[in-house]
């Protein structure tokens, strides 16, 4: 279920009465985690040692994404040969993430 929904759930819940200020803290802080803030997907994402051809960002994107690395190769390929715009990609890619 999505985060934002469970937000908008306990809030109304919380207008309601239902939950009191404590319980709605606890609740909240179980869906946003224990640090209280979101994981994002830009936070986790690190270039990969073992599945690379390059520098190992279509690795890292696969394994952050759930799509294969291959499909993210292609894509960049894709890109660069019908757009033109793949390489400057992957290379700022492979400059700005950090490695594993």
């Amino acid at each position: 279920m999505n985060v934002a929904i469970e937000l908008e759930r306990l809030q109304s819940l919380h207008s309601s009465g239902a939950l009191d200020a404590e319980e709605f803290a606890k609740a909240k802080a179980k869906v946003l985690g224990n640090s209280g803030a979101i994981p994002s997907a830009a936070n986790q994402l690190r270039r990969s040692n073992s599945d690379r051809v390059f520098g190992g960002v279509c690795g890292g994107l696969g394994s952050v994404t759930g799509l294969p690395s291959w499909a993210w190769r292609v894509i960049f390929c894709l890109c660069f040969f019908g757009f033109g715009f793949g390489l400057l990609v992957y290379l700022l890619l492979w400059l700005f993430i950090p490695r594993e």
